[in-house]
């Protein structure tokens, strides 16, 4: 993974701000990252958490710095790593409480042509759905966000999703003008009925969200689009793109969405959980007030997540 100039996607103060709604976006200086300080319900506590779905930074080997100067103010910390960074284990199990492998996403090295290593079910379905859909690539995704809403409004539907994961318009209005965001587009009899948003940060792609009209899956669309993202970001010289990982706070690789994504896949990297506790004391109080035998951290948000 090459270090970027300049952050983009995950990495940028823009992608933390479309999050204000769910905490105050705080810089963390030395390593460059960005966290959400939210306050603790029933209490004038505040703690820290990663950006969803991931934490990206400049120099992971700064983090502790930034987590010295934060111990004062913030409760604890948690985040789930970049699954593609360059990070020691070590450095994590050494300046956090818990550090443990939380999911496994599934990468596609783009050093290879996708044509070797795309299943051939789902190289079948791309093929099938673009004999109907044609797709474009967008740079400036805002133009779109009427269309996003309402697709992204069929998913919020369809999954029951809410919470973090459901975003908002205002959330998506400014997103969608975050760099290094892009959005792949595909019509069907000239509507778009599929969108795949992007996030680009150096020479890796991250797979954000994808959303689709009622005729958007008759066809498969999910197919046609992946298939073309793959291709473009070959041709942009992207190296690698972090498809994602299964459904769910607990990983299953065998639920239907592991599968689709394994599919486009010819790698994997494991994201960590990573929290430390900073205020040993307040911790401890909050703690106490929690469901006991929880391994969920920090233990006082236990089901915050469903």
């Amino acid at each position: 993974m090459k270090i970027p100039s300049e952050p983009a996607g995950y990495a940028h103060a823009g992608y933390a701000l479309s999050l204000k709604e769910f905490g105050e976006p705080r810089e963390l200086p030395h390593c460059g990252g960005w966290i959400l300080e939210r306050t603790i319900p029933g209490t004038s506590y505040r703690d820290g958490m990663g950006c969803y779905p991931l934490f990206l930074c400049r120099d992971w080997s700064l983090l502790h710095e930034d987590m010295k100067e934060i111990a004062s103010e913030l409760v604890s910390l948690v985040l789930v790593t970049d699954p593609l960074a360059t990070i020691d284990e070590w450095y994590l199990t050494n300046h956090f409480q818990i550090a443990k492998p939380f999911k496994r996403h599934f990468v596609a090295d783009l050093a290879r042509n996708p044509e070797d290593f795309v299943n051939k079910h789902h190289r079948y379905y791309a093929r099938r759905s673009l004999r109907e859909m044609q797709v474009e690539f967008c740079d400036e995704p805002l133009r779109y966000v009427e269309e996003w809403m309402k697709l992204y409004g069929n998913l919020i539907e369809r999954h029951n999703i809410s919470g973090i994961r459901a975003f908002s318009e205002q959330s998506f209005l400014t997103q969608l003008q975050t760099p290094g965001l892009i959005m792949a587009v595909g019509r069907l009899g000239g509507e778009v009925a599929a969108a795949h948003l992007i996030a680009i940060h150096g020479d890796v792609a991250y797979s954000h969200l994808a959303a689709f009209s009622d005729d958007g899956y008759k066809y498969s669309a999910s197919y046609g689009l992946y298939w073309m993202t793959l291709k473009y970001l070959m041709e942009r010289e992207v190296r690698y793109f972090d498809i994602g990982a299964a459904a769910g706070i607990e990983e299953n690789e065998q639920d239907g969405l592991a599968t689709f994504k394994k599919g486009w896949s010819n790698d994997s990297r494991f994201a960590y959980l990573c929290g430390r506790i900073l205020d040993d004391t307040k911790y401890s109080e909050l703690a106490a007030r929690s469901v006991s035998g929880t391994d969920y951290f920090p233990a006082y948000r236990s089901g915050e997540f469903g």
